[in-house]
């Protein structure tokens, strides 16, 4: 389902069964699937029911792991580098391809 919210396609054409069109059961898919991404947190990716041990969860199914991204911590340096206060307001750090000589 990713995918096709990705593409903005119904989930009958990405298997091949369907000719593009959404039929009420590729609406129904589409709408469950937009529900259930609400609920996964944009930091971590795991949802409150996945922890909530009275709704079947478990509190201890994960472990934490750490990894480095270079280019996180690129933009993390290039951030300090903002002035604080008005000046540096609303300023965004990003990474863009470098222009092959």
């Amino acid at each position: 389902m990713e995918v096709c919210a990705s593409y903005g396609i119904p989930h009958s054409q990405f298997t091949g069964a369907g000719d593009g069109r959404w039929s009420a059961l590729d609406r129904a898919k589409a709408i469950a699937y937009l529900a259930y991404s609400r609920t996964v947190c944009d930091s971590c990716g795991t949802r409150p029911e996945e922890w909530d041990e009275q709704a079947g969860g478990d509190r201890f199914a994960y472990v934490t792991e750490t990894h480095r991204c270079v280019g996180c911590e690129l933009i993390a340096m290039e951030q300090e580098q903002v002035p604080e206060g008005p000046e540096g307001r609303g300023v965004k750090v990003g990474l863009r391809p470098r222009k092959k000589a």
